[in-house]
C-alpha cells in the first residue's frame, strides 16, 4: 500500500504559480513512475507530468514549458511547479504512484487538490 496526500493547490490569477506537493508513505525512489493528472468538471483526468524511477520525465502538451515535475528522494515527496497558469488549468490534481514488481503492477492515487485560475 502506498499513501499519497497531495497539498499546494488554491485560487491563483492567471498568469501566477503554484508548487504542488506530494507526500508519500513509501520510499519514492523505488516506485516505477510518480505522476500528476488532472480533471475539470465534464472532463476525463488526463496526465499532467510523470517522472520515471531513471528520471525521465514526460509532459502534456499543454502544459510543456509552464509546469516542471521533480521530486526529493529524502523527504519521499514530488512537487509539480506550475507557472504562467491559464484558465484552462482549472482542474483537481491528482497524484499517482504507479508501483511495479516483477508479478504484480498497482496504481495508487492522492486525494486531489484543487487548483482554479481565475480573475
Amino acid at each position: 500500500q502506498v499513501q499519497l496526500v497531495e497539498s499546494g493547490g488554491g485560487l491563483v490569477q492567471p498568469g501566477g504559480s503554484l508548487r504542488l506537493s506530494c507526500v508519500s508513505s513509501r520510499n519514492i525512489f523505488s516506485i516505477y513512475a510518480m505522476g500528476w493528472y488532472r480533471q475539470a468538471p465534464g472532463k476525463q483526468r488526463e496526465l499532467v507530468a510523470s517522472l520515471l524511477v531513471g528520471g525521465t520525465t514526460n509532459y502534456a502538451d499543454s502544459v510543456k514549458g509552464r509546469f516542471t515535475i521533480s521530486r526529493d528522494n529524502a523527504k519521499n515527496t514530488v512537487y509539480l511547479q506550475m507557472n504562467s497558469l491559464k484558465p484552462d488549468d482549472t482542474a483537481v490534481y491528482y497524484c499517482n504512484a504507479d508501483v511495479r514488481t516483477v508479478a504484480i503492477r498497482n496504481n495508487y492515487w492522492g486525494q486531489g487538490t484543487q487548483v482554479t485560475v481565475s480573475s
